[in-house]
C-alpha cells in the first residue's frame, strides 16, 4: 500500500514538474532579453521603466537597462543596438524621430492619460482680482508690474540650455511682450522653490511650467494657480510642431477657457522601439500599449522624486508601491500581453 502511495506521489511530482516546465516554455519572453533605455531626464519616466521591466520579467524576458541621451537612442535603436525606450517626449523630439521612423516605431498612445501640457501660469488670487485671462494682458505695464517692479514682470523661465527657454524667448518676442516681461533663466528648481514660498505668503507668481510635474502637484491648477492662454501658435524653428497648441480639457485654464491655447501642443511620454524587435515581440507591444497612468499619479511621482531624490532605491520604492496598490491592473496587463499574437 505504501509503495503504491509513494509511486503515486512520484508520478504526481513528475507531472507537476512537467506542467511547470511547459508553462515556463509557454512564456513569450523565455530566452529573450530586452535592451531597455531610459533618458537622462529623471522623473516619473524612470518609474514607468521600472514597472515595464518588472512586467517584462513576468512575461519571461530578461532585461538590460541603459541610460542614454534620447538623441543618441534614436540611431542606436534604428541600427538594432537598443530595443525599447519608454520615455521619449513628442512632439518635442519629433524631428529626431522622423529621421529614423522607417526603422523605429511609436508603441501605444502615450503614457500620460490625457497627455501633458506646457505653458504660462500665474497665481489664481491675482488672476481673479485683476481679471487676467490671457498672457497678452501682460502687455499692460500695470498688469505686468504686479509680478515685478517698474511695470515689468519677472517670469521664471527654464534652465539655460533647455529647449523650453528658447520657446519662452521666441514667444515673448512674437507676442509683443519683451518690453513688459523679463524672463529669468537660472536653476529652475531653485527658482520654483522660491515661487512656492511666495505663493504661500500670498504674493503674486508668474512662471513657465509643464504638467504633470511636481510643480502642479504643489501648486494645483484651478485652485492655487491658472494657465494663461497664449494669443496664437508660435514656436521657434528648433521646436517644430504640426499640431495646434489649442488644447481641450485643460484643468485650471484662466477664465474657464476650453480649449485653452497653451505654449505648445499637448505632449506625452511615448515608448519607441526598433521595428524588427516590436514585430518579433507582440507580447511587449501589447504590454506597452496598455501602460498609461493618470496625470495625478505622474505628479505624485515627480513631487516625491523632487523631495526624496532620484536614487535607485527611491525610484524602486515608487514603482513597487504602484504595482502593489494597482495589482489587479498590473496583473491584467501581463495576462493580456501573454496572449498577444
Amino acid at each position: 500500500m505504501m509503495r503504491a502511495f509513494n509511486a503515486l506521489l512520484g508520478l504526481a511530482a513528475v507531472l507537476y514538474l512537467g506542467s511547470t516546465s511547459v508553462m515556463a516554455e509557454d512564456l513569450p519572453g523565455n530566452g529573450k532579453t530586452i535592451r531597455f533605455v531610459q533618458s537622462e531626464s529623471t522623473g516619473g519616466n524612470y518609474v514607468i521603466t521600472k514597472i515595464a521591466i518588472e512586467a517584462a520579467k513576468r512575461l519571461g524576458y530578461a532585461s538590460k537597462l541603459s541610460t542614454v541621451n534620447t538623441t543618441l537612442f534614436f540611431p542606436a535603436a534604428a541600427q538594432g543596438d537598443l530595443d525599447l525606450s519608454m520615455d521619449v517626449t513628442l512632439p518635442q523630439l519629433q524631428p529626431s524621430f522622423d529621421k529614423v521612423k522607417d526603422r523605429t516605431e511609436v508603441v501605444g498612445g502615450g503614457s500620460i492619460t490625457g497627455a501633458g501640457y506646457n505653458g504660462y501660469m500665474i497665481d489664481k488670487k491675482t488672476a481673479d482680482a485683476y481679471h487676467i485671462t490671457s498672457l497678452e494682458q501682460l502687455k499692460d505695464p500695470k498688469i505686468a508690474g504686479l509680478f515685478g517692479k517698474d511695470g515689468k514682470a519677472d517670469l521664471i523661465s527654464c534652465d539655460p540650455g533647455w529647449g523650453c527657454g528658447d520657446v519662452v524667448d521666441y514667444q515673448l518676442d512674437k507676442f509683443g511682450l519683451k518690453a513688459t516681461v523679463n524672463p529669468v533663466r537660472g536653476k529652475y528648481e531653485a527658482l520654483m522653490f522660491e515661487n512656492v514660498a511666495r505663493l504661500k505668503r500670498g504674493e503674486p507668481v508668474f512662471f513657465y511650467a509643464w504638467a504633470p510635474s511636481w510643480m502642479t502637484n504643489t501648486m494645483v491648477p484651478g485652485k492655487d494657480v491658472v494657465w494663461l492662454p497664449t494669443p496664437f501658435d508660435a514656436l521657434p524653428g528648433n521646436v517644430p510642431s504640426t499640431v495646434s497648441a489649442l488644447t481641450p480639457g485643460v484643468e485650471g485654464c484662466a477664465g474657464g477657457a476650453d480649449p485653452c491655447r497653451m505654449a505648445m501642443a499637448a505632449w506625452n511620454w511615448y515608448a519607441i522601439g526598433n521595428k524588427q524587435f516590436i514585430a518579433a515581440n507582440p507580447a511587449v507591444k501589447k504590454l506597452v500599449e496598455q501602460m498609461t497612468f493618470p496625470q495625478s499619479t505622474w505628479s505624485y511621482w515627480e513631487k516625491t522624486i523632487s523631495q526624496g531624490g532620484s536614487s535607485e532605491r527611491n525610484i524602486r520604492k515608487l514603482a513597487d508601491g504602484w504595482m502593489t496598490e494597482n495589482k489587479a491592473t498590473f496583473d491584467g496587463w501581463v495576462a493580456s500581453a501573454k496572449t498577444a499574437q
